[in-house]
C-alpha cells in the first residue's frame, strides 16, 4: 500500500529512473548531428569526382578529419540510442531483449571503430 498521491507517483524519471536522461541524450545527439551532417555533405561535394590521391590528401586535413571523426562517433551513439528504444518497445521477451540490446551495442561499437580505424589509417598511414 502506497501513501503517495497520484502526482507523486508519476513524478521523477519513470520506473527505470533513466527515461528523461535517455530522451535528452537522443535529442542532443540529433541536434549535434545537424551541423555534422552539413559538414560531411560539404566534404562529400568537395571531393565528388576528384581522383583518389586528391581525395586522400583532402581527408588528411586536420579539420576534415575532426569533422568526420565527430560525425562517426555521434552518429553511432545516436544510432545505438534510437535502436535501443525500438528494441525496448517492440521486443516482448526479456531474454531476447537483453540479447538484442547487447547485439545493438556491439554493432554500433564495431561500426564506429571500423570507421575511426579507416580514418586513422588515412591520416596516420598506419
Amino acid at each position: 500500500m502506497s501513501y503517495k498521491t497520484p502526482l507523486g507517483k508519476v513524478r521523477g524519471l519513470g520506473s527505470a529512473k533513466a527515461g528523461t536522461d535517455h530522451f535528452w541524450e537522443q535529442r542532443m545527439s540529433a541536434l549535434a548531428n545537424l551541423p555534422l551532417v552539413i559538414g560531411v555533405l560539404i566534404i562529400g561535394f568537395i571531393v565528388w569526382g576528384k581522383p583518389y590521391n586528391e581525395v586522400i590528401a583532402f581527408l588528411q586535413h586536420p579539420l576534415v578529419a575532426i569533422i568526420l571523426a565527430l560525425f562517426v562517433i555521434n552518429t553511432c551513439v545516436h544510432m545505438r540510442l534510437g535502436m535501443q528504444v525500438v528494441i525496448e518497445d517492440y521486443v516482448n521477451s526479456d531474454f531476447q531483449k537483453v540479447i538484442f540490446l547487447a547485439l545493438n551495442t556491439f554493432f554500433c561499437v564495431l561500426v564506429g571503430f571500423s570507421a575511426l580505424y579507416a580514418l586513422a589509417k588515412i591520416n596516420f598511414g598506419m
